[in-house]
């Protein structure tokens, strides 16, 4: 037993039309609203039946927002989670967004691969009258009210962070930029808001290692040939940065003097190199949202109003970071 469609269609519509409504920057903590809301995990025991759809396993980072996630979203807290590893294949992603639908789940979440190339399904998804959560990622589509709302990161603020301390600390460096998965909604902000910081005409170059260590490194080493004068690295995330420093210790130079490596995530092993040298400055993109999430799902199937964007707020690190703080790190 689940919750009712009509009533979740209701609650769908009247939360669209609510859309401009904005509550606190990280969500509320709603405690369910009206009548029907005890059908949300409420008095007699249902639980809400949610499909979410993670993009893969490509990084740290990701490892950590799935472990988050899986720990929050639990019968305890009153969710009958169906979760799905896309392995970073759009069509694998849609398959499952499907599959949902089939399966009449109550809320719908993903975060999506790229942001183009959703609108079929997310029309389905809506004609199904199952709302959605984006996690993460945006989407771009041409569907009206597509979806409830979105959670993470500011992608754009993460790549001004970046670009603002390469600006304050090397106004003269030659940038090479190593990108993530084209398309997606990291890359291109990331790409967009660092660029309009230090100047485009300062990045050299630019190429994507996918957002894992193993491209990021390969792309690293193409790079060092095409670009010999490089003197800083841009990397949209952690994992490309380490697969980076690979390459540059394999070339004969030495990462953070020779190099001055930047990097965005913050997971352990990210701020381990910080701590070694091996990095410059990290730009945090936090994972562990899974208490929000489960708080944003619970509320949208109770029908209640949710803000259109819950922002995780980010930190900023350096060299002065110490061995204490990478060791307390949950991530």
């Amino acid at each position: 037993m689940h919750i009712r469609k009509g009533f979740r269609r209701t609650a769908m519509a009247a939360v669209a039309s609510l859309a401009m409504v904005s509550l606190a920057a990280c969500g509320g903590s709603g405690d369910g609203g009206g009548d029907d809301a005890g059908n949300a995990g409420g008095d007699d025991g249902d639980l809400i039946r949610v499909g979410y759809s993670q993009l893969g396993a490509e990084s740290g980072w990701r490892t950590a927002n799935t472990e988050s996630v899986k720990a929050s979203l639990t019968e305890e807290n009153g969710i009958d989670l169906t979760f799905v590893d896309a392995q970073q294949k759009q069509e694998n992603q849609i398959k499952a967004l499907r599959d949902f639908v089939a399966q009449d789940m109550d809320v719908i979440a993903f975060s999506p691969v790229i942001e183009t190339g959703w609108d079929e399904v997310l029309q389905e998804i809506k004609d199904a009258g199952i709302p959605v959560i984006l996690v993460d990622r945006s989407v771009d589509t041409t569907v009206e009210d597509a979806y409830i709302t979105h959670i993470g990161s500011d992608m754009c603020s993460e790549g001004r962070m970046a670009g603002e301390w390469v600006a304050a600390n090397h106004p003269d460096a030659k940038i090479f930029e190593l990108q993530g998965t084209m398309g997606s909604g990291p890359q291109i902000e990331r790409q967009r808001c660092f660029g309009e910081v230090v100047g485009e005409e300062n990045i050299i170059g630019q190429a994507s290692g996918n957002f894992t260590r193993a491209e990021g490194k390969t792309a690293m080493e193409a790079a060092l040939q095409a670009y010999p004068d490089m003197t800083l690295l841009f990397a949209h995330n952690d994992d490309m940065g380490l697969g980076a420093v690979e390459a540059i210790e394999a070339a004969g130079k030495v990462p953070g003097e020779d190099i001055i490596i930047v990097t965005i995530d913050a997971v352990r092993d990210g701020l381990q190199a910080l701590v070694d040298g091996k990095f410059n400055f990290v730009v945090e993109c936090n994972p562990v949202f899974g208490d929000q999430l489960v708080d944003l799902v619970t509320r949208v199937a109770a029908g209640e109003e949710v803000e259109p964007k819950t922002i995780v707020i980010d930190a900023t690190f350096d060299q002065t970071i110490t061995q204490a703080d990478v060791d307390a790190r949950l991530y």
